[in-house]
């Protein structure tokens, strides 16, 4: 079954591996966003949080101190769900919907994540991995 975890981690961090990189290929663009949402220091933001999930990503994809990755993914996941998907300050119908759902989706991502910090770092088996957890919980 080990196959199936190592299949389910690379699933589950590709969405931010991508994302990750487009912080950095589409910066101008995240960037404009993040000050159009009154992100503070959006310029600062941006590539930090890209830095956060693509090393997230990669470290639970790959198994290299995979708790430490998911708690990287679980505070962003956390953050931009209140601070960029705020639908509840918002008016127009379809964009209320589109932010509703990212919302959302932020917060199963986090609890996903957060199951994972847990497992890894309390010794759980997560299929091959390149190094054990960084946190002992």
């Amino acid at each position: 079954m080990d196959i199936v975890l190592i299949i389910g981690r690379i699933l589950f961090a590709l969405i931010f591996v991508n994302s990750g990189l487009m912080h950095f290929t589409k910066s101008s663009a995240m960037v404009g966003y993040a000050q159009y949402k009154k992100l503070p220091a959006a310029k600062i933001a941006v590539p930090l949080s890209g830095l956060m999930i693509l090393v997230g990503g990669l470290y639970v994809a790959l198994g290299i101190y995979a708790d430490l990755g998911a708690l990287l993914i679980a505070i962003f996941c956390l953050v931009s769900a209140f601070t960029m998907h705020n639908f509840w300050t918002i008016d127009d119908a379809t964009a209320k919907q589109g932010e509703t759902a990212s919302f959302f989706k932020n917060l199963s991502l986090a609890g996903a994540a957060l199951i994972i910090f847990v497992l890894v770092g309390s010794g759980a088996d997560i299929g091959a991995s390149i190094t054990g957890a960084f946190f002992s919980l």
